[in-house]
């Protein structure tokens, strides 16, 4: 047993660093990754990731539209990293009115919710490789059935290209690590055009997703942006303590 003991100690204090330092990274990646966003040139720095949050966005309010009865027509993402899922229903989605809010609120909070559940595969490896393959596979299918933007076309396939690539090739470490990243990206998303959380209107597009929400549902548009953007920390920093829970 003290054999045990001391053989077991040394490989505990040796990995434990790394755990916490991999952490503070995911903490120091999300909150750069927030601020960059509200900045003018952020868009462009973080450009994989603006497209990748803005494809999250649209997929889940033309998922939840699917789900809820409706028809996912299309999804458009262009050169600036804006996008537009294009759905319909007849007769209206299931469950009316909060059917309705559901799809819109699905856009901020179907990429958080998304992204917990890919940090929560990195506790297992096999998972996170799988989950790295449904990704990426996913990316390059959704291309095939819903995009229909030239640029999308190529951008959204090539995201899951390297996805994919990463989950066949690269090390265990890279697996893990970027699995969590792209969680991270994912939960933080919500962020990524945090004025339209809180803007009634959306240009030519109409009303913004909070506006949509207060059209179907109580209160003002502001209080839906400032409880989805409460709720997108909330997930993530819930999700990353789990990730990092003690075994």
């Amino acid at each position: 047993m003290r054999e045990h003991r001391k053989d077991f100690e040394p490989i505990f204090t040796k990995e434990a660093p790394l755990d916490r330092m991999g952490f503070t990274w995911l903490i120091v990646a999300a909150i750069a990754t927030i601020v960059l966003w509200q900045l003018p040139a952020g868009d462009y720095i973080l450009y994989p990731f603006s497209i990748l949050a803005t494809w999250f966005h649209e997929m889940g309010h033309g998922l939840m539209a699917l789900l809820l009865g409706g028809n996912f027509q299309q999804l458009q993402i262009f050169p600036d990293g804006s996008g537009v899922a294009t759905y319909s229903y007849s007769g209206g989605f299931l469950l009316g009115p909060l059917g309705r809010a559901l799809v819109a609120a699905a856009g901020p909070m179907g990429p958080p919710i998304a992204g917990a559940a890919l940090i929560l595969a990195s506790r297992n490896f096999n998972t996170t490789t799988w989950i790295l393959k449904i990704l990426g596979g996913f990316l390059m299918l959704s291309a095939l059935i819903w995009v229909r933007s030239p640029f999308g076309l190529v951008a959204i396939p090539l995201l899951g290209f390297v996805i994919l690539g990463v989950s066949l090739k690269a090390p265990r470490w890279v697996q893990e690590f970027s699995i969590q990243f792209l969680g991270v990206q994912a939960c933080v998303s919500t962020y990524h055009q945090l004025n339209y959380l809180f803007s009634y209107g959306a240009g030519y597009l109409g009303l913004s997703d909070t506006a949509q929400i207060q059209q179907e549902l109580f209160l003002p548009y502001w209080f839906w942006g400032a409880l989805m953007a409460i709720a997108s920390l909330v997930i993530l920093v819930q999700s990353l303590r789990i990730a990092y829970r003690p075994t």
